[in-house]
């Protein structure tokens, strides 16, 4: 009995691609670092929703393929009969309604970014997959789930931007890093399409060449700023005046460096906040992204077997949370950039045992 529940589960496992769970919560991270707020509730509510989505996703994506697995990856849980079909397609159902359900609790616009990413992963899944839009539709989906944990983040933040009453609306910062990460997505979707017969040199090539251009952009002067860091507040009065728009408002500080606040204290002391630097952390990250599929991805262009594409597809998917690390580090969250890096080994360590493919 306890054999027959670890093959059960093992090909859960397989069915819904844990391995490359690791590569979904840094959507959401790096989405609130784009749109300037820190990680909060909301925050979370939209990695729940990210997980339901994409792992609703997988499950339906083997459904859908169920007749062409079986030609080409007898192994899979639903043409090996592991896992029976209508359990599959009942799951991705499950998963999609709890996905929205979460996406709900951040307010009305989450929900709305949700059921797009939703509508767009079951239209991937049931009909663009195999036809020319079907990188488009994986890049979109990709995009719209750090959209989301930046219209969650914000909608529900403290620290979220002042101005027309509807905070959401500031989650359009995080459009830049949405579509770096959308650019990614389609280079790797693209080389996808070859992993089981291989046969494409061309293919490589172009995402070798996508990944460097995102990387270049990635290791970019960071956009935004860590709220709180450039406005002084009084415990016992209105927030103090904006400083004066000199090129140089502090001559000690060199040019480009964000000023820090001051909080005056009720004893009269004043303390300086200053954000973790992050201008020589994004390149790093940055290289470290492109270093994760570049090798990959030249050994299946120079020998486009079935086997080394699906490695290069693999390293792709890994690649996913140095580049969220690297927007994050962008935006100015250096501290989410270290914390989505430290996902890194766990996610390879897991991939040895579940394929992410």
């Amino acid at each position: 009995m306890t054999r027959k529940r670890t093959g059960r589960a093992q090909a859960w496992a397989e069915l819904l691609r844990v391995s490359a769970l690791f590569s979904v919560p840094g959507d959401a991270l790096a989405g609130a670092a784009a749109a300037g707020v820190r990680p909060g509730r909301g925050t979370l509510c939209a990695i729940g929703a990210s997980l339901c989505l994409y792992e609703a996703g997988m499950a339906l994506n083997d459904w859908a393929d169920r007749a062409e697995d079986a030609a080409e990856r007898p192994h899979r849980p639903l043409p090996s009969g592991r896992i029976a079909p209508n359990a599959a397609l009942t799951a991705s159902a499950a998963l999609t309604a709890a996905g929205l359900a979460l996406a709900s609790r951040a307010g009305r616009p989450s929900l709305a970014v949700a059921a797009a990413l939703a509508t767009t992963v079951w239209a991937y899944d049931l009909g663009l997959k195999h036809t020319p839009a079907g990188p488009g539709a994986m890049a979109a989906a990709r995009a719209l789930d750090l959209l989301l944990g930046a219209t969650a983040s914000t909608a529900a933040s403290k620290t979220a931007p002042a101005g027309n009453g509807r905070p959401h609306r500031h989650a359009v910062r995080a459009l830049p890093s949405a579509a770096l990460l959308g650019a990614h997505t389609y280079a790797v979707t693209a080389v996808s399409r070859h992993e089981t017969q291989g046969g494409s040199t061309r293919t490589p090539l172009a995402a070798l060449a996508v990944t460097l251009a995102v990387a270049g952009a990635a290791s970019g002067e960071p956009f935004g700023r860590r709220p709180g860091t450039t406005t002084a507040t009084s415990p016992s009065g209105p927030p103090a005046p904006a400083p004066h728009p000199h090129p140089h408002p502090h001559p000690a500080l060199p040019a480009g460096r964000p000023v820090p606040s001051r909080r005056v204290l009720p004893s009269g002391l004043a303390l300086s906040f200053r954000p973790l630097p992050s201008r020589g952390l994004g390149p790093l990250l940055a290289l470290a992204y492109a270093r994760t599929p570049a090798a990959l991805l030249l050994h299946a262009a120079l020998n486009p077997s079935a086997a080394l594409t699906e490695r290069a597809v693999g390293g792709g998917i890994r690649a996913t949370i140095p580049l969220q690390a690297a927007l994050a580090a962008r935006a100015g969250a250096p501290g989410t950039a270290l914390a989505l890096l430290g996902l890194v080994p766990a996610a390879r360590a897991l991939a040895r045992k579940v394929s992410p493919t």
